[in-house]
């Protein structure tokens, strides 16, 4: 089934028709008619005729946009989307597809796709011509096979996450303010009477939940206390300004959390807009735009004139339909704390977001090294609720000291385990004060990756200028192999600062500073979390170390050297087994050691281990050449005889 990049011109009657309404930011045409009728609903509603009487036919020409074709057959761009991603098609709803395509969804969602009607020229051209086959009935039983392995049995869908970042400046602030008001413009009853860390709106019908958070810095903060919470990030890049320090710092922070980004280009208003070099300077950071072909949405927008805001979240709740986000709605109630604080008033507040099941006034929850019970809860808009399910924002009172952001919440079932679990914390906490944080080093990542799991090798590198980063970047990357990645989250030009600490944190990560210094904030950051800040002067140095560092974390490789050997002299019997009483003939005697029996050429025990050593009747860690010692084995003591030869053998790791 095919695509094309892009629609061709409409004009005739077909034109006429529909009308346009203007270019959304991705370059689809939006129509006309009926959509400004469809528009005049509130927001998430559809018209009484478009619910009794959805078209039985649609003419469509050689290409359509999704929306623009789920506007005719008056469906939601969301169940065509459901159908082409069973193609393996991932389109938003800006995308072009042909003819053929259409009638294909159309047959899905029973709507007949025709062409126009054809002049006479083109009933005497298409005469001469023999029709290709049709390709429906295959294409058709595709689609059946690939939704019949579909399971009826899963959780419920929630809301997504989303959270704003970007550069200082950039209109982060205003498009989330823009978000609310447009919330409240289509319907929501009541106003905004406190801002809170979290908040919804509802779009289509369906909500999104936004976190209001200052920044990046935050949204790392949280995933370095083991809190996992955005689902989507919303990059916001100024049109007139491009992509700046900050712009480049939230994309390694969002990568680093493995979350699809969507980027807002906004203040496209502005006079000296540039969209296309925004997306350029994207691209060089590895975001490439879906109309090149990449997987990154796109928006363009301005927050000020509300301009492409529908937009950008129509996007988001098409990603969210892909992503299929899901939780329990009665499972086990669990989420994390997004602010915390002290109330004159009310006391100890805190916001929480739902990630699984439903929280209820009266639970007893755990959260980090406090708990309480719930006396009151409420929206992000102040109004009493009884309870939150998944994904959705509440202000609760009632907790027994105020949480930090990013902690782990989590409902137990009476406020006595909670106190356990609180006080266990508490003393673990204060073990770790002592003892000192996990080290992150290049020393340590072996036994820190040991154990069968994949080994991966997280690097943050910073460098004096850009003519030395690229060399060093490409030379790291030649140093990945089958067994171990090296994946470097994050490469920029300048001193290494507490933002590059906060991301070696939240990803077991190593900072590597080529000719650069380090900031006093991060030092002190990094001296009291442990992660480790590699300088260097010579890249060869820096090449080696890593090496190093990455055989370190490769599957070791022994080899096993003799170390002695020792002739049985005299059989002692025991209760279990027998003492062999020996002469060390040359090397040592170690307990513990690998020994296996030789009798001439022929091995008589294999594979065992000195037990225990004994010098007369003492027990002994080793015994060098020329002295007496009484050996027993780990197994087949019984098989040796007088004059046999013990050899002594020791693993050595050599790789």
């Amino acid at each position: 089934m095919a695509t094309k990049s892009k629609a061709p011109n409409r004009s005739g009657s077909q034109a006429a028709q529909r009308g346009e309404r203007g270019r959304n930011p991705q370059g689809g045409n939006r129509p006309q008619q009926p959509p400004a009728k469809a528009r005049s609903q509130p927001r998430g509603e559809e018209s009484p005729a478009a619910i009794a009487a959805p078209p039985k036919e649609v003419v469509v020409t050689e290409a359509i946009t999704v929306r623009d074709l789920a506007t005719l057959m008056q469906r939601s761009p969301i169940d065509l989307i459901k159908i082409l991603m069973q193609y393996g098609i991932m389109a938003p709803i800006t995308h072009t597809i042909d003819h053929d395509t259409a009638v294909i969804l159309g047959e899905e969602l029973g709507v007949a796709v025709l062409w126009p009607p054809k002049t006479a020229e083109e009933l005497q051209e298409s005469a001469s011509t023999e029709p290709a086959p049709p390709q429906l009935p295959r294409q058709r039983s595709f689609i059946q096979e690939r939704m019949a392995g579909q399971s009826a049995h899963r959780m419920m869908d929630r809301p997504p996450v989303v959270a704003v970042l970007g550069h200082v400046d950039h209109g982060k602030t205003t498009l989330l303010d823009r978000i609310r008001h447009t919330n409240v413009a289509a319907g929501e009853a009541g106003g905004i009477t406190q801002r809170t860390g979290a908040y919804q709106v509802t779009v289509q019908g369906k909500r999104i939940s936004f976190l209001d958070t200052p920044g990046h810095e935050a949204f790392t903060a949280m995933r370095a206390r083991g809190a996992q919470v955005t689902d989507i990030v919303v990059l916001v890049v100024a049109a007139d300004d491009g992509v700046m320090p900050q712009t480049k710092e939230a994309i390694s922070h969002a990568r680093a959390a493995n979350v699809p980004i969507i980027v807002a280009i906004n203040k496209i208003d502005k006079a000296n807009a540039n969209p296309q070099r925004v997306m350029e300077e994207l691209a060089k950071e590895g975001l490439q735009p879906e109309t090149w072909g990449g997987d990154t949405i796109m928006v363009e927008l301005s927050a000020l004139t509300n301009r492409g805001i529908d937009d950008l979240l129509d996007n988001i709740l098409v990603l969210a339909e892909v992503e299929q986000y899901k939780a329990d709605p009665k499972g086990d109630c669990v989420g994390t704390v997004i602010e915390g604080e002290l109330d004159k008033l009310r006391g100890v507040t805190a916001t929480l977001l739902v990630q699984n099941g439903t929280l209820h006034r009266g639970d007893t929850l755990v959260a980090g090294k406090t708990w309480g019970r719930i006396k009151a809860m409420f929206d992000y808009e102040g109004k009493p609720v009884k309870e939150a399910g998944p994904s959705t924002p509440t202000v609760v009172l009632g907790l027994q000291e105020v949480p930090t952001a990013g902690d782990v919440f989590e409902v137990v079932e009476n406020d006595r385990l909670a106190r356990q679990i609180t006080e266990t914390r508490k003393l673990a906490s204060a073990s770790i004060v002592v003892d000192g944080r996990r080290s992150m080093s290049l020393e340590d990542f072996f036994k820190r990756f040991e154990g069968g799991e994949a080994k991966t090798l997280n690097l943050i590198v910073r460098a004096d200028m850009q003519g030395t980063l690229e060399p060093i970047i490409k030379s790291l990357n030649d140093l990945s192999n089958d067994e171990v990645e090296l994946k470097i989250l994050q490469a920029s030009i300048g001193d290494v600062s507490e933002s590059d600490i906060m991301l070696a944190e939240a990803s077991d990560a190593v900072v590597i500073g080529f000719s650069v210094g380090v900031d006093k904030s991060a030092q002190v950051r990094a001296d009291n979390s442990g992660v480790e800040i590699r300088r260097y002067d010579i890249i060869y140095k820096m090449l080696e170390d890593i090496q190093d560092a990455m055989k370190g974390m490769l599957e070791p490789i022994y080899k096993e050297n003799v170390v002695g050997h020792a002739t049985v002299l005299q059989l002692f019997k025991l209760r279990k087994g027998f003492v062999a009483g020996c002469m060390v003939n040359d090397g040592l005697v170690k307990r513990g050691a690998l020994a296996r029996a030789l009798r001439g050429n022929e091995v008589i025990v294999a594979d065992a281990r000195v037990e225990t050593l004994r010098r007369f009747t003492e027990d002994v860690a080793e015994v060098r050449q020329g002295y007496e010692c009484g050996i027993n084995l780990s197994q087949g003591d019984e098989l040796l005889h007088e004059g046999d030869v013990i050899e002594l053998r020791e693993r050595v790791r050599v790789r």
